[in-house]
């Protein structure tokens, strides 16, 4: 398994911007899809997006996309998520997951297999 640590999250205000951050150990990180997932107070966990091994492929939950990118630099084994006309209903902690198993990405929080601590993103109005 690969581990990984969330950085980037803070407070900002509506209409703002943040890039997290997912740093990952270990010399096989192309080997991984990247998940993000985020939890907000009170509600389950959900999909935000996931990049493919390659970093050729994204996909995005309807609520963050044309907002969101995800993006991946193999060499520096970090995953990036850029969050752009932020709102205060994106105010959550923000997780990044890696699959080791699929080639192609999944929303299921079940298919993940490794999990940052998570970072939180608060987002004023």
């Amino acid at each position: 398994q690969v581990q990984l640590v969330e950085s980037g999250g803070g407070l900002v205000q509506a209409g703002g911007s943040l890039r997290l951050s997912c740093g990952a150990s270990g010399r096989t990180f192309n080997n991984y899809i990247i998940g993000w997932f985020r939890q907000a107070p009170g509600k389950e966990r959900e999909f935000v997006g996931a990049i493919s091994r390659s970093g050729g492929n994204t996909y995005y939950a309807d609520s963050v996309k044309g907002r969101f990118t995800i993006s991946r630099d193999n060499a520096k084994n970090t995953v990036y998520l850029q969050m752009d006309s932020l709102k205060p209903e994106d105010t959550a902690v923000y997780y990044c997951a890696a699959d080791s198993i699929r080639w192609t990405w999944t929303m299921r929080e079940a298919d993940y297999d490794s999990w940052g601590q998570g970072t939180q993103v608060t987002i004023e109005s």
